[in-house]
């Protein structure tokens, strides 16, 4: 048996305490805390650090993804994240975060991460019909959460006929290391790659999303995992051949007066507290989403290169917060995650967005988000 969990709260302010999400007992002692949780950039925004540009976006719910009618008969009524990834088969599994059986979020079996699976990839019609394990959504990697330790997805994607996972583990918020595994059967079993220590460029390398680009390489985003600390985001590049190698990883940085490659790795915009970050190849250019603690909303930025200027680059706010019963359009009560549905496009971008407020109110949902801007060209 496990000591219940102890969530600290989030309040729709992005301020802790509160209401917002819950403290039920004791979180700390396993996973610290939920997982909902710069400077403007020139001559787009203005105001305080992290405010977004104004737009015509506009969102709606399509559909819980997870919840004890949709994923309890794989026992994992209680779960978050589901990182969407396409497999080989063209199914589309959803990677999760903290999962439960039982009566709600801390309830038994805990496990992390498991995968949930859609037969059919639209995102027109995604459901759950299946998961890694059948009856029973198992452990995808060895977890046995000792201490209170767990093994947090940061992101999922494809190469090929391989499938990558990204992994940060210890207690949540104090990332000891993060492991890399890969995946040759659409994800049912996961080998060992490699990992790096969670101090490696002081901590801002441990939260990490992937853009598979058409140039033979993967960009790779990161930051620090705890929405309490400021951290920039970092920019690294590695060959699609050897993902799995840490020495392959070249940084982008500013150094000597110039942007290059192989500097050491400075921030590519304004430092902040960032939740979940998702990087991906679309459309000929590049999308950004995340969790914005401060103020707290979901964002994105949609730019035409990996190395696009994103201090300038609009920040166009996708999903914003609001109190259970109030929720309606774009408006979600505790929000998270925000991670893009493969398939979409900036047009019309459909995302995974998790929700937590209670032991029973923790699930992962589908929305769609219209009226982006494209990148600047």
């Amino acid at each position: 048996m496990h000591e219940p969990h102890r969530f600290r709260s989030v309040r729709p302010d992005g301020r802790t305490g509160g209401s917002g999400r819950p403290n039920p007992p004791s979180r700390r002692s396993l996973l610290r805390s939920a997982a909902a949780g710069g400077l403007a950039a020139a001559g787009i925004l203005t105001g305080a650090p992290g405010a977004a540009a104004t737009s015509r976006v506009t969102g709606s719910k399509v559909r819980d993804l997870s919840g004890p009618a949709l994923t309890g008969r794989f026992a994992a009524p209680w779960t978050d994240l589901g990182i969407p990834v396409r497999c080989p088969d063209g199914s589309m599994l959803f990677v999760c975060g903290d999962t439960f059986d039982g009566g709600g979020v801390g309830g038994p079996d805990w496990r992390s991460p498991v995968g949930l699976r859609s037969s059919n990839a639209s995102p027109g019609s995604l459901v759950v019909d299946g998961a890694v394990g059948g009856s029973r959504a198992v452990g995808l990697v060895p977890e046995g959460h000792t201490g209170g330790t767990t093994a947090i997805p940061s992101d999922v994607f494809t190469v090929g006929p391989t499938m990558y996972m990204h992994l940060m583990r210890g207690v949540i918020y104090e990332t000891h290391h993060t492991d890399f595994w890969r995946s040759d059967d659409n994800g049912e079993t996961w080998q060992y790659l490699c990992q790096w220590p969670g101090g490696l460029h002081g901590g801002q390398f441990q939260q990490k999303t992937y853009a598979v680009a058409d140039d033979g390489y993967l960009y790779v985003l990161s930051t620090a995992f705890d929405r309490d600390v400021t951290s920039g985001l970092l920019l690294h590049r590695v060959r699609q051949d050897a993902p799995g190698d840490p020495a392959a990883y070249e940084p982008w940085g500013y150094a000597g007066g110039a942007w290059a490659w192989g500097n050491p790795p400075t921030t590519v915009t304004s430092p902040r507290r960032w939740g979940e970050i998702c990087f991906r190849a679309m459309g000929g250019g590049y999308a950004l989403t995340w969790l914005n603690m401060s103020p707290l909303d979901i964002r994105a930025q949609i730019f035409a290169t990996p190395t696009s200027n994103l201090f300038t680059t609009a920040e166009q706010t996708m999903i914003v917060p609001t109190v259970p019963g109030r929720e309606t359009g774009n408006a979600v009560a505790s929000p998270y995650g925000g991670f893009i549905i493969p398939g979409s496009g900036v047009d019309d971008l459909h995302i995974a967005v998790s929700q937590w407020y209670d032991a029973q109110n923790y699930r992962v949902m589908q929305y769609r988000v219209n009226g982006l801007e494209g990148p600047a060209h």
